[in-house]
């Protein structure tokens, strides 16, 4: 995903264009794309601000978030599972197949680390900073 326009770039659009120039003419002048610069405008328009949408995926919306429960409990009953194991398990009990990396970073984001042992056996763990 690309990044957005600066703000002060926003804000000479919106000057020029409210100066009476087009929108295209501002975009030529500031080097930024002619749809660019009507979508300020419009925004504008509409939210009475220059700033950026957010970009990306709303959190808690994934395919996972229905299923983050059941997989933070399957790690506090078993903190050695693997994440190939665990995409089993979450695959027989609710029929939704998933990658293990996908699993491994909704645990990272509610706050697990793995840490291996001298004896090479690796468990999940929960920090004391996580949310819940």
């Amino acid at each position: 995903m690309g990044k957005s326009h600066s703000l002060d770039i926003r804000e000479r659009v919106v000057a020029m264009v409210e100066a009476g120039h087009s929108c295209r003419s501002a975009a030529r002048r500031f080097a930024i794309g002619d749809s660019t610069a009507i979508r300020v405008m419009r925004r504008r328009r509409k939210m009475g601000a220059v700033s950026p949408p957010r970009q990306g995926r709303p959190s808690g919306s994934g395919k996972l978030a229905t299923y983050r429960r059941f997989v933070i409990a399957q790690v506090e009953v078993r903190p050695d599972i693997t994440m190939p194991e665990l995409a089993d398990k979450l695959d027989e009990t609710h029929g939704v197949r998933v990658a293990p990396s996908s699993l491994s970073r909704v645990l990272v984001a509610e706050g697990f680390t793995y840490k291996k042992s001298p004896d090479g056996v690796g468990t999940r763990t929960r920090d004391g900073a996580a949310f819940s």
